[in-house]
């Protein structure tokens, strides 16, 4: 049974928005920023850098991560953050300070493929398989349960991470995360590897910051979200492009055909869905009919069904927030997070 918070603070949400509106209409596109190394070698993150070496598929591989102590008083709690396909573990760098701020310690992984973390020339990607590394990592830093924040791909990989290691998840909270539908199920066309390497190779800072604009922030834009188109835009351009992109791909594929949407059923922890209404994100979107492309993306409708078949599930909605409302009104996000954290209690 869910229980939904069907608007969150809607008064407050639409006043925000106004300024925005304006702003995006007169502002004018930055110029190419910066381009970085394979392992976004050259961009600062927010807290210490570590790195967590281990074996997997034959191969020595190293993990970026953050880990942050609470800010004060700690609640001796741990939060997971898990990133999205087109984000690192520096992203979530104001949910880190909230949490932080809050008593939790939180732990800021960038996974295999992404960000400052390896990215093998071969590798079989699975959400079983980067669940399992995220794990070892864990262990390895005396972490025996935790509260898992997933946002967009991250919100698959928590998933799948809670239904392995179910005795180990406090409480599953997922912001928009996408796979609430199975494209290829609906009728999104097929794409292979070599294509999406195709596309990927052909990644700019303006195409990044187009689609950003539209999907993420419902056609509005802060000057505080270059920052990480510049990220995304440098690591596309720099000298280990061709081995990014060649992740990229891998990754896109085990987005595509590894669905999780008939296992949230499975969920045996307290989930909280976090969801931006305007969001429109759906996989192979560009290549759908425009019978397909029309039924899928909806995310107003998408939260609400999901709720629905997680047995222990609070949704909570942004009204006309896009696909990352920790990024857009932090605030808010964090007022509605900490509260749910705070109240919902944990797996014993």
């Amino acid at each position: 049974m869910s229980v939904t918070l069907s608007r969150w603070l809607p008064g407050l949400v639409l006043s925000a928005a106004l300024p925005l509106m304006a702003h995006a209409a007169t502002e004018t596109a930055p110029a190419e920023g910066p381009a970085y190394g394979p392992e976004l070698q050259g961009f600062q993150y927010p807290y210490t850098l570590k790195h967590f070496a281990f074996e997997s598929q034959g191969q020595k591989l190293q993990m970026g991560y953050m880990d942050i102590a609470a800010n004060g008083k700690a609640n001796g709690r741990t939060v997971v953050l898990m990133h999205g396909k087109n984000f690192c573990a520096a992203t979530w760098d104001s949910s880190i300070k909230a949490l932080s701020d809050a008593g939790y310690r939180v732990i800021a992984p960038d996974q295999i493929g992404f960000c400052t973390s390896s990215k093998p020339e071969h590798y079989q990607y699975s959400f079983q398989q980067l669940a399992t590394n995220t794990q070892q990592l864990l262990k390895a830093l005396g972490i025996q349960k935790a509260t898992l924040l997933g946002h967009s791909t991250g919100g698959m990989l928590a998933t799948r991470y809670a239904l392995l290691f179910p005795e180990q998840v406090d409480q599953l909270a997922m912001v928009n995360p996408i796979g609430l539908e199975d494209w290829k199920a609906l009728g999104v066309p097929y794409r292979t590897v070599d294509q999406w390497y195709q596309r990927e190779l052909k990644v700019t800072a303006k195409g990044i910051r187009d689609y950003e604009r539209t999907t993420y922030y419902d056609g509005r834009w802060k000057p505080e979200f270059d920052r990480w188109v510049d990220m995304l835009a440098g690591l596309s351009k720099g000298p280990g492009k061709t081995q990014v992109a060649w992740n990229s791909a891998l990754i896109y594929d085990m987005i595509f055909t590894q669905p999780v949407y008939y296992e949230f059923k499975d969920l045996k922890m307290p989930t909280l869905l976090l969801i931006g209404t305007s969001d429109t994100t759906a996989i192979g979107k560009d290549l759908a009919p425009p019978e397909v492309k029309a039924r899928i993306g909806h995310y107003e409708v998408l939260g609400k069904e999901v709720a629905k078949l997680i047995p222990q599930s609070t949704l909570i909605e942004f009204p006309g927030m896009g696909h990352a409302p920790q990024m857009e009104e932090p605030e808010k996000f964090h007022q509605a997070l900490l509260g749910w954290l705070g109240k919902t209690p944990s797996v014993p």
